[in-house]
């Protein structure tokens, strides 16, 4: 490999993780909200997972906990999923055309 090839793809290098650190920063602003019981229970967080905000409708606010509870826990997953997603689609524009195996998790 010559000298002049190596320097351009060191910064090509470069210029990913920049790009990769600055989209990171925008994804800690970026946030999703995840429901569960058709929208009664709603979870707001960033895709740094960040919880912001936790919603839930008063008639739930009755005896049973074990329902509320298994209503809050799938709100959160959803909210993950969706951070998950919008993350991967964020990033997945960063790395197009480099030879990345596919199902390789990034280092973030």
């Amino acid at each position: 490999m010559m000298k002049n090839q190596l320097a351009g793809m060191m910064k090509q290098v470069q210029s990913m993780q920049d790009n990769m650190k600055k989209a990171q920063e925008e994804l800690a602003l970026v946030e999703v909200e995840g429901q569960s019981g058709a929208g009664l229970v709603k979870v707001v967080m960033t895709c740094k997972n960040d919880v912001k905000r936790v919603t839930i409708d008063p008639s739930l606010l009755g005896d049973d906990r074990d329902m509320l509870e298994d209503l809050v826990a799938a709100a959160f997953n959803d909210a993950m999923r969706k951070a998950e997603t919008t993350t991967q689609e964020k990033m997945s524009g960063l790395t197009a055309g480099l030879p990345i195996p596919p199902g390789f998790k990034m280092p973030f």
